[in-house]
């Protein structure tokens, strides 16, 4: 059995979809916080990473990968933007302090 045991109301539950987004009922979304913008495709990430520096790496033709050459950091996504989770989100997060957070909706 695998998971995550959730406890909510009195009642414990194992949710088998831990990288679920919203265990309860919140989704999360990317802001970009100098502009306060709510991040809705990868047209609009990509923008704001290019101003960051970052440039999109090609080497896997089922991700969308972002470099930084200052850094040895990675950012790996899926293609379809609707499989973007929280993990994508804080992996951006974690790589570009004070520039983006991950907020409930």
């Amino acid at each position: 059995m695998s998971g995550v045991w959730v406890f909510k109301n009195g009642v414990v539950r194992l949710v088998e979809n831990p990288g679920a987004d919203s265990l309860d009922g919140r989704r999360k979304v990317l802001i970009h916080i100098p502009s306060n913008e709510v991040i809705t495709s990868y047209a609009v990430l990509e923008r704001k990473l290019y101003s960051l520096g970052w440039e999109r790496y090609y080497d896997d033709p089922d991700l969308l990968q972002f470099h930084k050459r200052s850094t040895v950091h990675l950012i790996s996504l899926p293609k379809d933007f609707n499989k973007f989770k929280s993990m994508h989100m804080f992996d951006i997060v974690v790589k570009n302090r004070n520039v983006f957070e991950v907020r409930d909706m």
